[in-house]
């Protein structure tokens, strides 16, 4: 269980699902950090996570806050494919699926296993060098993006797909995201949106000077390659992974991206369609149009125009 250490809602809402896991004889196990903001638990028993835990021992990895809470228990639930479910706490909270108002009906679904497991695609990252050895490696849920290290400098890179080069971009950066982190960033960068059923690795350019520069969508098997030229000397990018994971990228390296080996796991309570869970969570528009309850537009007489 990982709950936003900055929230009091957080902590409270934590602190009302381990109670009510102790009344049905379930222990609940926190990292330290998450367990030293805990606080008086009125005598609900507890573990601690050992920093060598493999979750053998757990079901179901909990999370307490928005999605960036989410994804910092992603990079544990994800490598010991453990399912996650979040309790929105945070603004959008996309990758939630309960509310902070629904914590005694959080604890009965978990209580009972009662929740569908959707599984979602993931993608690896290799930095290569020059000489083709691999000096950096990690995975994203949502997306990794190579950016200009420097703010008054632009990168150069060439892309490639599956080896073949695709095109020669003077940008502030590349994207290369998931269905998931198609609502995230990439989705402020002008990408669109993919339904999570589909398998498929998304890329946008960032503020490209050329005129091939619309974002694409690739499939799974799909190798892409964001090679950082040194035309410039001393040419400097960085990658992120999820916002959370960076290293730099110097001219000559090349950032690999592949889909991942583990898939994310997510929790589902509820039937709540994709549709409806976009239509919440970014408030659209949908007032007025014709469905369930309104009332139907009649169809035209064609004998009466």
């Amino acid at each position: 269980m990982l709950t936003h250490s900055h929230r009091p809602q957080a902590i409270s809402a934590a602190k009302q699902f381990i109670a009510g896991m102790a009344d049905n004889d379930i222990i609940c196990v926190l990292p330290a950090k998450d367990l030293d903001i805990m606080g008086d638990l009125a005598g609900a028993p507890v573990e601690q996570l050992a920093e060598e835990h493999n979750g053998a021992s757990c079901e179901l990895v909990v999370i307490f806050g928005g999605d960036g809470t989410i994804l910092r228990g992603a990079e544990w639930a994800l490598l010991a494919d453990i399912p996650l479910l979040g309790v929105n706490l945070g603004h959008v909270g996309f990758l939630a699926e309960a509310e902070a108002t629904e914590i005694d009906e959080t604890v009965a679904h978990v209580v009972a296993r009662e929740y569908k497991v959707e599984e979602r695609l993931t993608v690896d990252i290799d930095v290569i060098d020059e000489a083709g050895e691999v000096v950096w490696s990690t995975f994203a849920v949502n997306e990794v993006s190579v950016e200009k290290g420097a703010r008054e400098r632009m990168i150069e890179v060439v892309v490639k797909v599956n080896e073949r080069p695709l095109s020669r971009w003077a940008c502030d950066g590349v994207l290369v995201a998931t269905p998931t982190g198609s609502t995230a960033y990439t989705f402020s960068a002008g990408g669109p949106v993919v339904w999570p059923g589909v398998e498929a690795m998304l890329m946008v350019p960032l503020s490209a000077h050329a005129l091939f520069s619309r974002p694409m969508v690739f499939p799974p098997e799909t190798v892409l390659d964001v090679e950082l030229l040194s035309t410039v000397p001393e040419t400097e990018a960085i990658i992120w992974c999820d916002g959370r994971r960076s290293a730099p990228v110097i001219g000559g390296q090349r950032v690999r991206v592949t889909a991942g080996r583990h898939r994310l796991l997510l929790a589902r309570l509820g039937h709540s369609s994709f549709t409806d869970r976009l239509v919440r969570k970014f408030g659209l528009q949908v007032e007025g149009l014709r469905g369930v309850g309104e009332k139907r537009l009649a169809k035209p007489n064609r004998n009466n125009p």
